[in-house]
């Protein structure tokens, strides 16, 4: 799997130079093969009688939610003995924990640091990631976080002692509008969340302290909370914590809007099920999954960046996104002609093309989305194919 990999890591290092800011964003997936019993050496999900493995990604995001590439994937699968002892595993040391997956995310952003040392590259990960241990990791590494909090942790304060009470001392410095995406259930929306902030110095866990270092991790704290909700929805609050500078509104808001970035990591798994199919895959065993995961993810990606990068510059050369004869096989097609234009078409323009193949319908201000896309793409490898058995390729 790391060595089929290699090539796209390689590439999507080459995409990071250059931009100021990138987000390692991560997140894990369950992969369900339940229906698959003869597939072997799968574990328990939520229960024991779900079987399959489970996925983490480090997905290079810019803040204009761009994917740029995956820099780490980890695939394991969990114990049937361990079903049950959570208790005991709590006791553990986070290298002997699920846990580990977000360090090792962080390590592979550490590892290629010094590659890109003109761009700020920052961990993101949601209230999972809420681990002291990733907190002193990043201390002793020079590494950026910004995680969502789910404990409220002690801190060195003389009046409040635990993180909570102090966030709800602090003024409101002004609200921000972050676009919510669309869910199973929920219809994409705008929401306007009010903006807490506070320096804090993070106290570690009594549990840790033999194996934890510093003592005390100063970050800032940020409250996105939504005050004025729909009816019957339920309303946003984010509280985040992070080690990069935080010193006024502004930051804080710059803070959020990264943090709202998280969801283009859940696009990408969701591509990779839905698009791939990953759970219809019928394999012997974890080893030739994990070669073939290798690849139907950086084709999950290839999907997701088209989707996404057309948005974001729209009048780029579609050249960007495909080969010479894909695209002349799609303006072909499309057009119902044997002779390409002399002009590249631009980015948008593919992008739409590729979509229509997909089935896509929507007028000129609708954007084409991951599963059309998806579609679309399926076909043009057909398209492209026949077009080069009867074009020379230069």
């Amino acid at each position: 799997m790391d060595q089929i990999q290699r090539p796209h890591r390689q590439a999507t290092l080459r995409r990071l130079v250059g931009h100021p800011v990138v987000l390692a964003v991560q997140d894990t997936t369950q992969v369900n093969l339940t229906h698959h019993p003869h597939t072997a050496g799968m574990g328990y999900l939520q229960d024991r009688q779900h079987q399959g493995y489970l996925v983490h990604t480090t997905l290079m995001v810019t803040p204009q939610r761009v994917p740029l590439g995956i820099l780490h994937q980890r695939v394991w699968v969990r114990d049937p003995a361990e079903f049950g002892k959570r208790h005991q595993r709590h006791q553990r040391a986070t290298s002997e924990k699920e846990s580990q997956k977000w360090l090792d995310g962080m390590s592979a952003v550490q590892a290629i640091q010094a590659d890109i040392p003109d761009t700020l590259l920052v961990n993101v990960g949601d209230s999972e990631a809420d681990i002291y241990a990733l907190f002193a990791q990043a201390a002793q590494s020079h590494q950026a976080f910004l995680v969502r909090a789910c404990r409220d942790r002690l801190i060195l304060n003389e009046t409040e002692r635990h993180l909570w009470q102090a966030l709800e001392q602090q003024p409101v410095l002004g609200s921000l509008a972050v676009a919510v995406p669309r869910q199973a259930n929920r219809p994409a929306r705008t929401a306007t969340v009010s903006i807490r902030l506070r320096q804090v110095a993070l106290k570690v866990p009594v549990r840790e302290k033999d194996r934890l270092e510093p003592a005390a991790l100063t970050g800032w704290a940020i409250v996105a909370r939504e005050e004025q909700p729909p009816a019957g929805v339920e309303a946003i609050e984010w509280k985040l914590l992070t080690n990069v500078p935080t010193p006024d509104f502004a930051a804080a808001c710059e803070r959020v809007r990264w943090y709202s970035c998280r969801w283009v990591v859940e696009m990408f798994h969701r591509v990779l099920k839905s698009g791939c199919r990953l759970e219809e895959r019928q394999f012997d065993d974890l080893e030739n999954i994990q070669r073939f995961l290798a690849v139907d993810s950086v084709v999950a990606w290839h999907v997701l960046y088209a989707t996404l990068f057309s948005r974001e510059a729209p009048q780029w050369s579609c050249e960007v996104l495909l080969e010479p004869h894909e695209w002349q096989a799609l303006y072909g097609f499309t057009h119902h002609t044997h002779h390409p234009p002399p002009q590249v078409p631009t980015l948008a323009e593919a992008t739409r093309w590729i979509a229509r193949l997909g089935g896509f319908t929507g007028s000129s201000t609708v954007q084409p989305g991951t599963t059309v896309m998806w579609r679309g793409f399926s076909r043009l490898t057909d398209i492209a194919q026949t077009w080069s058995l009867f074009h020379e390729t230069p």
